[in-house]
């Protein structure tokens, strides 16, 4: 690994550490494209870079998504009720999801999932969360809902390395009238459980493969691992520190453009139009 690459992977690591902390999402998008491109240009094969990307995202999730939920726990932002339901039930999904992704074309996986994510932004950003989840709004409280919504979820996340906050965020919102800045935090501890579900997957999957990177578990790379979580764990608590600074609305039209670059991204419209982004 070049001392470029490296410099790269920490400020990767320190993006997705303060947009785990700030909206509740697990940062994936922002390092799997970083880690595909790095594990690319030190001469391992696309479909087995982006595995290794998506494996070792995940791994990164847990300790970046543990250091937010702390920050989220002091601040009463988390509903524990919630998370320790949805996130095991994540958890299945995303070993399955992980799984699925062993047999499945990446170009497959970015597309159907970033059409997802647009879906979903295009909802939040013509009001519905504004209809469904009113501020100081009490959220129900529904364990059937948590887990028919866990499982899916997770699946997402095994499919393609995100932690799945950018799909639970916005169900909590829509779906069970969270707050916004309840529904993050309550995110951000559900995608430990989700994370776990997926790096099992791709541990597994990933045993015996030929041309993986020296050092890696599977499809998991422990120094590129290292390298994220040396500056992603201490930039989830600047994140989380950041959300409750800033008013719900704000935060759900932030929510929203990250929701509409991470679809964007993952159809590769981007790429369709030769933008750098």
């Amino acid at each position: 690994m070049s001392p470029s690459h490296l410099l790269i992977l920490l400020a990767a690591g320190a993006g997705a550490g303060f947009a785990s902390g700030l909206l509740g999402v697990g940062g994936g998008f922002v390092v799997v494209p970083v880690m595909y491109w790095v594990i690319v240009a030190m001469g391992i094969t696309e479909s087995t870079a982006i595995m290794t990307a998506f494996g070792t995202s995940l791994l990164v999730i847990l300790p970046t998504a543990a250091s937010g939920t702390c920050r989220h726990n002091r601040r009463g932002a988390v509903r524990w009720k919630a998370a320790l339901v949805l996130g095991p039930c994540g958890l299945v999904g995303g070993l399955a999801g992980a799984t699925l992704a062993a047999h499945l074309p990446g170009w497959a996986l970015r597309t159907g999932f970033g059409g997802v994510v647009l879906a979903v932004a295009v909802w939040m950003g013509l009001g519905a969360t504004s209809r469904l989840a009113r501020e100081g709004a009490e959220p129900k409280d529904n364990r059937w809902l948590f887990s028919a919504l866990g499982f899916p979820i997770g699946v997402v996340s095994g499919l393609t390395g995100l932690g799945g906050g950018a799909l639970i965020v916005p169900a909590l919102v829509m779906t069970l009238q969270f707050p916004m800045h309840l529904a993050i935090g309550t995110s951000t501890a559900s995608i430990m459980f989700t994370g776990l579900g997926g790096i099992i997957g791709y541990v597994a999957n990933g045993v015996g493969v030929t041309g993986l990177l020296p050092y890696s578990i599977g499809y998991v790379n422990l120094p590129i691992w290292l390298c994220l979580i040396a500056a992603s764990v201490p930039m989830a608590q600047l994140g989380a520190r950041a959300a409750h600074a800033l008013p719900a609305r704000q935060l759900r039209y932030v929510f929203v453009a990250l929701m509409l670059y991470i679809g964007l991204k993952m159809i590769g419209v981007f790429s369709w139009l030769g933008l750098p982004v």
